[in-house]
């Protein structure tokens, strides 16, 4: 096997364990307005000419915005490329026709501004564009950043929380350049790895517990998570929250798209160096990153087996233990959160979705692949439920390689994989899980808050050269609210007049205005007026709502009425 010089120079430098340069930490972006600049932009990875990249308010990647729950906050892209774009929230839990879907393009030199309510619990998510057909290419050359979300819950417990202090994330990516140093998209030859967008990263970090938020936002590789000595890790969070308490592990794997709060203790190891790994040696076959992709010999991937990382370990990142922090967390804690999931007893429907390769044939690891035996139409619909149902959905893996599975729009817990009780760590709530080759996962989950009779949310392949290939469907929620206790029919409840201009009344009798709270949505679910009643009748001002149709909803407790309004 032939490899040039700079490759051979590559390999020395990725397995050499002599970290030289500083891993750099994202800056911050919080508050109610917050501004996203996708541009063009060139860094220098390596030796030779720059690398031409898309970063975010930067040249590569984009600031960490930090949300807190029950917050409304404004998301302004601004889309300084020569072609379109979209932004996905990637785990945030909000209306579809603000979920930075393929449906909600943003075209060369223009401005999306959705407004959105942090509904999300505590954890770690993140943001990228998710334009059908483009999407490995703009997250490749460098259109991504992390987000984070707080809530009370989280600030009551004793949790490194000091952000590039104690707190740091940790965004692992594998990539390829070709002999003028440019990315190349969809290529098996992804051995150089970016953390954070640095190769070869060295983090200082006190001697106390810290927190990593690590984030695989690779195009389709696996790691296999652990620290050189076998060092003790606590997993805290996967992707949707806190878990009920700590686990404890030395090994987490993570495929793309999937999120992990680790915990590390290193009281008492100033001085010295940590070496985080991924064991890709331990990864059993059918998994990108495996000596062999597909189980049971099955297939091949054009490329793979030259690429030196698949089958072995290999350094990610660095820790060089320095002085502890004033105020430092000592401990790991014992519990975290109480988690409540859906009861699938609750449960009206069993989806079944299948993945296989085109022709079915299950040794096809090159793609494309399908879902339910179709390629993604923009057109087309896969099947609609209903606001407030309760889902099982299994997912069956026909195909001789892993898949990561991706549902937009919420968060589903795993009831079993292969049969099988998913161990600790995978109990928590999550968006993405990797589904075994041949093998099902089932999952539950239930459709809360946001309905739209037209704009659909996503499911697909978190492999982004696979969703790009056709890996992906579309479903609709649409309805109003089912298996909510309405008030309708509980209290005298008017809201006049109807149609409307400059403002609207609302009465009740037997309520406390007290626990009342108003809000007005668009038909996007955009949020327009959100307020406290302290008396009846309350007058709402709503001088500053264009002409359209709007949905007003009257929360109460537990209890909700959502009646459709019009502006006059």
């Amino acid at each position: 096997m032939k490899y040039s010089i700079a490759t051979l120079l590559l390999i020395l430098i990725i397995f050499s364990g002599n970290s030289q340069n500083s891993l750099f930490i994202p800056p911050i972006l919080e508050g109610s307005k917050i501004n996203l600049y996708v541009q063009n932009g060139s860094m220098q990875f390596l030796a030779g000419g720059e690398t031409t990249t898309i970063g975010i308010n930067g040249n590569y990647l984009g600031p960490t915005v930090i949300l807190s729950r029950g917050d409304s906050v404004q998301l302004s892209v601004i889309n300084d490329l020569d072609e379109p774009t979209t932004m996905h929230w990637h785990g945030l839990h909000v209306p579809a026709g603000l979920d930075g879907s393929p449906h909600n393009v943003i075209q060369a030199h223009a401005v999306w501004s959705p407004r959105i309510k942090v509904l999300d619990q505590a954890s770690t998510y993140w943001y990228h564009p998710h334009l059908h057909g483009k999407t490995a290419e703009q997250v490749t050359k460098g259109a991504a950043g992390m987000i984070i979300v707080r809530d009370n819950q989280e600030s009551a417990l004793n949790l490194p929380r000091n952000y590039g202090v104690d707190d740091f994330p940790i965004v692992v990516q594998s990539r390829a350049f070709d002999s003028n140093n440019q990315f190349v998209v969809n290529t098996a030859d992804d051995h150089t790895l970016l953390i954070n967008g640095t190769i070869d990263p060295i983090l200082k970090v006190p001697a106390q517990v810290i927190r990593l938020r690590v984030l695989n936002g690779s195009t389709n590789r696996v790691y296999n998570i652990g620290f050189q000595g076998n060092n003790q890790l606590y997993q805290i969070a996967s992707d949707g929250g806190l878990l009920d308490s700590p686990v404890a592990l030395t090994r987490l794997m993570l495929s793309p798209g999937e999120r992990a709060e680790l915990l590390l203790n290193l009281s008492g190891l100033k001085d010295q160096n940590l070496d985080m790994l991924s064991f890709g040696s331990e990864l059993p076959n059918g998994i990108y990153g495996a000596v062999v992709p597909g189980v049971m010999g099955m297939g091949s991937i054009d490329g793979y087996s030259a690429n030196l990382l698949n089958g072995k370990n290999f350094k990610l990142l660095r820790l060089s233990v320095t002085d502890q922090t004033a105020q430092a967390v000592t401990t790991i804690p014992s519990k975290l959160v109480l988690i409540q999931k859906p009861d699938p007893a609750e449960s009206s429907i069993t989806r079944n979705i299948t993945l296989s390769a085109s022709g079915m044939e299950m040794g096809n690891l090159n793609g494309p692949f399908l879902i339910n035996g179709q390629s993604f139409s923009m057109e087309r619909i896969d099947f609609s439920t209903k606001l407030g149902a309760t889902e099982i959905w299994q997912i069956s893996n026909m195909t001789a390689i892993a898949h990561p599975f991706h549902i937009h729009g919420l968060h589903f817990f795993i009831t079993d994989i292969g049969g099988r009780q998913p161990d600790h760590s995978r109990q928590g709530r999550k968006d993405v899980v990797l589904v075994p080759a041949m093998q099902s996962v089932r999952l539950i989950m239930k459709f809360d808050d946001f309905s739209d009779p037209e704009i659909p949310y996503m499911f697909h392949c978190h492999m982004l050269s696979h969703e790009d290939d056709g890996m992906m469907g579309q479903f609709l929620v649409t309805g109003v609210p089912t298996g909510l206790n309405t008030l309708a029919d509980d209290f005298a409840i008017r809201i006049y007049p109807n149609p409307f201009t400059d403002q609207l009344t609302v009465e009740a009798s037997g309520v406390n205005p007290n626990l009342v709270t108003i809000e007005i949505t668009n038909s996007l679910g955009q949020l327009y007026l959100q307020e406290k009643i302290s008396a009846f009748p309350a007058t709402l001002y709503t001088g500053n709502l264009k002409t359209g149709i709007y949905a007003i909803s009257f929360k109460y407790g537990d209890r909700l009425l959502i009646k459709k309004i019009i502006r006059r």
